[in-house]
């Protein structure tokens, strides 16, 4: 029997040597990573802090946010942060703060909860003093409560009533989505809103859930990343051809002036990245600052030249948009202010880093409902209640193929696009159909020549849900 101590480096091992964690990857990704993508083990100290970090950010999201049972977060945390669970942790609900130790000789890893910004999770051997200095939300700032509002920017007559042959054939559709490994589309389905000229026309959860449930969206967050852009966009604030958009690149002879945020969106920067490994492990895992290892790495490729799924590149786009603003006191509520709320996003959070950059490559949470919402922006080319809330043309944009694409693929697979996936032509799918897509199978399938969105949430493990073929059997189910 092992000793406690290796118990807890066995566990370290295990998590640094397993695939990327449920944020990181992306069902979408190219199923045979390159060699540049292949990750680089922590040591087992290393990765016990790293394991200890995530499961306290978990936790306190999950519990202080979401508003989720223990046995639900617990459930929900991917496999390599249930391996940590012998891991000592404290949850302070008055403080809202969770920590967890992992070695006798360091800090405890601590993720603390600010309102609308969800949780933070602190830097390795940071101490709880540090959660005061971090950037509040403003007072000044208050939440708008949209629930009595009607459809879609408050929850009141949402649905609309479908012929009793196009309901029958849509249920039987979301029976089968529900039936997991055993089903037609596999993966492991907790949530569907199914919305058709913009209602909802099917609805469905899973237990523990429901609409006003908020889940980790893992990448589906980087679509919402570019939306947050083509608002700077629009406002004049951000150029998407204009070279060296950081502050960090503009020193004379640096090779990252000539990336731009266009790069960035299409993930073609340049930078030099393990894919799933660092600096992504670093920001989701270590609590480091975007602004140190993100927007201070190395030029490994010309920017615009290759596709690398690199979630850096996502940050680095909002860290423009944050910079071009100029105020940290007014961007930190710029996503809640310029976006999100002006759509009835009232449940969705973008977490950040504790030096106060939106982490928006993964670090989201959010409901099926609020990403419905998000689609029907989309199939408005960005206008909302007559306001153009994105350029006009931004839907067309994010969804046409980048210049550079994820290497070929044994089967034919998504394109991608400006922080979407693009399906058209998939599985019978119209050509203009695109989609978030996040780890675990999150979705929400934007069809425009049909006036259809099709959210998808899950905990996929093993054989990943078949979005395409599901969306494509949705909209055969509805008709014309």
């Amino acid at each position: 029997m092992l000793k406690p101590s290796l118990t807890i480096f066995a566990i370290g091992l295990a998590l640094s040597a397993a695939p990327a964690s449920a944020q990181e990857a992306s069902g979408p990704r190219p199923a045979v990573p390159s060699a540049e993508a292949r990750t680089v083990a922590a040591s087992p100290r290393h990765a016990l802090a790293q394991a200890a970090g995530f499961r306290a950010l978990h936790y306190c999201t999950g519990l202080f946010s979401s508003g989720m049972s223990e046995a639900l977060v617990e459930a929900t945390a991917g496999g390599r942060s249930a391996r940590a669970a012998a891991l000592p942790m404290k949850i302070d609900r008055e403080t809202r703060t969770v920590s967890v130790r992992y070695l006798p000789d360091m800090e405890p890893r601590i993720a603390a909860w600010r309102p609308n910004l969800g949780c933070v999770q602190l830097p390795i051997s940071a101490k709880m003093e540090a959660v005061g200095a971090l950037a509040p939300w403003p007072a000044d700032v208050l939440a708008p409560d949209l629930d009595a509002r009607p459809w879609p920017l408050g929850d009141q007559n949402a649905v609309a009533r479908l012929r009793k042959p196009q309901a029958a054939r849509l249920e039987q559709v979301l029976d089968q989505a529900f039936l997991g490994q055993t089903g037609p589309y596999k993966g492991s389905t907790w949530g569907v809103v199914v919305i058709k000229d913009g209602k909802i026309v099917a609805e469905r959860y899973g237990p523990g859930y429901g609409p006003h449930v908020l889940s980790r969206t893992n990448s589906m967050c980087k679509s919402l990343a570019a939306s947050l852009v083509g608002v700077g966009v629009r406002k004049g604030l951000i150029d998407l051809q204009k070279k060296a958009p950081l502050s960090e690149w503009t020193r004379p002879g640096d090779p990252r002036g000539d990336i731009t945020v266009n790069d960035l969106l299409h993930m073609a920067s340049g930078l030099y990245t393990e894919a799933a490994g660092d600096p992504q492990q670093s920001l989701y895992r270590s609590g480091a600052a975007a602004a140190e290892v993100s927007a201070l790495n190395m030029v490994d490729a010309r920017p615009g030249s290759r596709f690398v799924y690199a979630g850096s590149d996502t940050i680095l786009a909002v860290r423009a948009l944050r910079q071009a603003v100029g105020d940290d006191h007014a961007f930190i509520s710029f996503p809640h202010r310029e976006l999100m709320w002006k759509i009835g996003m009232t449940r969705t959070l973008i977490e950040t880093d504790w030096n106060g950059d939106f982490l928006a490559s993964g670090q989201c949470w959010s409901t099926a409902r609020d990403f419905g919402r998000f689609g029907l922006l989309h199939l408005a080319d960005g206008k909302w209640n007559g306001e153009q809330i994105l350029p006009a043309g931004w839907a067309k944009y994010v969804s046409t193929p980048a210049p550079a694409q994820p290497p070929a693929r044994a089967t034919p697979g998504p394109a991608y696009g400006a922080q979407f996936w693009i399906y058209g032509g998939l599985e019978g799918l119209a050509l203009d159909a695109y989609s978030p897509g996040g780890a675990l199978g999150q979705y929400a399938m934007i069809i425009p020549s049909r006036n259809i969105v099709v959210v998808r949430r899950g905990l996929d493990q093993g054989e990943g849900f078949k979005i395409a073929k599901f969306s494509s059997d949705v909209v055969a189910a509805l008709g014309r």
